[in-house]
């Protein structure tokens, strides 16, 4: 059984009992994460982009773990020259790791790591692990081709951001639920900052409105999918 626990801001972890993997792993200078790093055992850390609250405190866990990071190319040749492992990808591409198979999508954001290098195309990501295809939508505003995602792949979670400013806000983040039609949506990379301000709940109350289940997850919260 594939387990999922939320982190807060964009991190989860994915836990199929085997294999263990972090997603964006914001947890040092996270007002938010409930947890510290020294508890997280990931074998691999998968990275959307390289903004400070996403790449976070990734190499720290690789290095700590001798996890392998998966990211696209860029930031993945940054993550090897600072000591981590780390498997080198880009949009569209897909592979097939020991925990499942990976894939990149695009994100319509930006991409630069806390020193200001250029860290290459940000990225959404879906997993299929444990039985279960999970879209980690990463930082994004919405687009079209979120529509195909959801044609191409059959959607069990969809980890979608409502936070606006940033990325989506709540309501376009329901058309992309619309367009991506998952058996789960999950809100993500709200209430971090002020900025980001957002109620979960209007999201979740207009996703079933739209016939859509939905949970909204607590920091630190653990679910069986």
């Amino acid at each position: 059984m594939l387990k999922l626990t939320y982190l807060s801001h964009s991190s989860f972890i994915l836990d199929d009992g085997t294999h263990n993997l972090i997603i964006d792993p914001f947890i040092n200078g996270n007002p938010t994460c409930p947890i510290d790093i020294s508890s997280i055992k990931s074998k691999y850390v998968v990275l959307t982009h390289g903004h400070g609250d996403h790449l976070g405190d990734g190499l720290t866990i690789a290095k700590n773990n001798q996890a392998l990071v998966i990211a696209v190319n860029e930031l993945a040749n940054y993550a090897a020259e600072h000591g981590a492992n780390a498997h080198n990808m880009h949009i569209g591409g897909a592979w097939n790791f020991p925990f499942g198979r990976l894939k990149f999508t695009i994100a319509h954001h930006g991409s630069a790591s806390p020193d200001g290098r250029y860290m290459g195309e940000p990225a959404g990501v879906v997993i299929t692990m444990g039985g279960k295809t999970i879209y980690h939508a990463g930082d994004t505003g919405l687009f079209m081709d979120m529509q195909l995602i959801g044609e191409l792949n059959k959607i069990d979670v969809f980890l979608v951001p409502i936070g606006d400013n940033f990325t989506m806000g709540i309501d376009d983040a329901i058309v992309a639920t619309k367009f991506v039609k998952p058996q789960l949506v999950i809100p993500m990379h709200y209430n971090t900052f002020p900025v980001i301000k957002a109620d979960p709940n209007e999201f979740k109350a207009k996703a079933e409105l739209e016939g859509f289940k939905c949970k909204v997850m607590e920091y630190g919260e653990t679910m069986n999918l």
